[in-house]
């Protein structure tokens, strides 16, 4: 099998993957959404001191809630950013600081984010920690995105920062799979945290 072949062939199981694990999420309640949501919360409640600059995202399509998490941030002086769609490097992502005042927009996918406005923006070296959402996870830490490869592109060089961000992943826990199959971009975790569960990925 050449290399071109064996990359579709990973694609194909990839978008089948996804495609399970979204339905799965989504036949979840909006009661199990609201309840995984505050135990989620509870797991992250011990990284989120005062002064901590966190990285969040408002769930979409299933994804285990993150807004518990927001509002504990809120209420305890924790920096909450959210992602929002780079303006001029397509694909990529900036972090902008968010509050209950913040003006919202909807960005190409009908997400909303804050409006843009540089002096709200984060660098990555700024950033203690990015929660970031995902469609299916394995205990070596891999994570499967929606496929438009955001994160991977804007964590590319986060190995060349002095100070860098803790990298988790936020799912629920039929997100899990034995094992996935990985690309030579995909950023690996630095944990990740389910309603029940911290995993340290084994390497």
């Amino acid at each position: 099998m050449t290399n071109d072949q064996s990359l579709i062939q990973t694609e194909q199981l990839r978008k089948t993957i996804r495609k399970d694990i979204r339905r799965k999420r989504n036949s979840l309640t909006p009661e199990q959404q609201m309840h995984a949501g505050e135990q989620l919360c509870n797991q992250i409640k011990p990284f989120l001191t005062a002064n901590k600059v966190a990285a969040l995202y408002l769930d979409n399509d299933g994804e285990v809630s993150s807004l518990p998490t927001i509002a504990h941030c809120q209420q305890n002086q924790v920096v909450t950013l959210l992602p929002v769609m780079h303006s001029f490097k397509k694909g990529y992502l900036n972090f902008q600081r968010y509050d209950v005042n913040s003006q919202m927009v909807e960005n190409n996918f009908a997400i909303l984010e804050p409006k843009l406005n540089a002096q709200n923006t984060y660098s990555l070296s700024q950033i203690d920690y990015i929660f970031m959402p995902l469609v299916a996870f394995d205990e070596q830490g891999n994570r499967l995105g929606m496929g438009g490869g955001f994160y991977d592109r804007t964590l590319s060089k986060i190995h060349t920062l002095e100070h860098k961000p803790k990298l988790i992943g936020l799912a629920h826990d039929c997100q899990k799979m034995s094992e996935l199959p990985q690309q030579s971009w995909d950023i690996p975790l630095d944990l990740i945290i389910t309603p029940t569960k911290i995993i340290t990925p084994k390497y």
